[in-house]
């Protein structure tokens, strides 16, 4: 792994959310996005080397909403940028890991992503993601 990509906060409402940390970090989202395969909605900032993402659910079906309605707004995921998803995502499986989705999707700011489950990782949901091309 390279590096901490970003960090996932769920929120329920994205613009007021929007509004509480760009007052915090001085500035506004660099990018803001609707990913419908994840039945998400986006904003990133950059703090630093590392990025923020906030992420509202689009529907009550959407994984976000779930998971606020069971344990409120607050960080969802760590992700971690690798160079090969899918060498990083079998040298895991090969240490025990369980991914979630061993075929790469399209997630938000360009990238391709898979899911580590909590369950194997000390009830911490890890995001793998590489660079779209």
């Amino acid at each position: 792994m390279k590096k901490i990509e970003h960090i996932g906060i769920a929120v329920k409402d994205l613009k007021v959310s929007n509004t509480c940390f760009s007052s915090l970090f001085g500035k506004p989202p660099y990018k803001t996005e609707t990913v419908e395969s994840e039945g998400v909605r986006t904003s990133f900032f950059e703090v630093g080397p590392h990025k923020v993402e906030l992420l509202e659910g689009l529907s009550a079906e959407s994984p976000i909403t779930k998971f606020i309605a069971s344990k409120g707004e607050g960080i969802h995921h760590i992700a971690f940028a690798v160079d090969d998803l899918a060498a990083e995502v079998q040298r895991l499986k090969e240490e025990g890991f369980v991914v979630l989705n061993e075929q790469p999707r399209k997630g938000a700011d360009n990238k391709w992503v898979v899911f580590l489950h909590p369950k194997s990782t000390n009830g911490v949901l890890v995001e793998l993601c590489q660079d779209a091309e």
